[in-house]
């Protein structure tokens, strides 16, 4: 069972940084154009006018700033999943970026969006991490072999 948990809480955390980083990559064009199959936005432009769609609360002076906050929020709790680097931590704040990235989009496009794309799914998940005990095979893992 231990090792079932250690395998788990990697996949869990291989699968919600690399969610992020191929989401951040698909807003710089590395997926393609806009138009090609499984490219959602494809520039970076229109990715912050989503994020104006999501945020029509906010002033339209703070949505591209939102947008590369978002964006970089993304791409370094991507990152520190991949490699395992304060998986806690970094788990905890996705759980809460997804939380509210999931509210935003039931309040701009109703709750079948967020269903959808299994942002709420992806928020349990990465709150599920934080409760882990291990993290085989990233940093955090070699940090504690190295103190032994």
């Amino acid at each position: 069972m231990e090792r079932i948990r250690g395998f788990s809480s990697l996949f869990l955390r291989l699968g919600l940084g690399l969610s992020f980083l191929s989401a951040v990559a698909d807003r710089f064009g590395l997926w393609g154009a806009f138009g090609q199959p499984s490219v959602g936005w494809g520039n970076f432009a229109r990715f912050v006018a989503y994020t104006g769609k999501l945020n029509w609360f906010l002033p339209e002076a703070l949505i591209p700033a939102l947008a590369i906050t978002a964006t970089c929020a993304e791409a370094l709790l991507g990152l520190c999943l991949v490699i395992g680097w304060r998986t806690r931590s970094a788990a905890l704040m996705s759980g809460i970026l997804l939380i509210l990235f999931g509210v935003t989009m039931t309040v701009a496009l109703g709750v079948k969006e967020p269903l959808s794309y299994s942002v709420f799914s992806a928020a349990g998940g990465a709150f599920l991490l934080t409760t882990c005990t291990e993290f085989p095979f990233g940093m955090d893992w070699l940090r504690r072999r190295v103190e032994m």
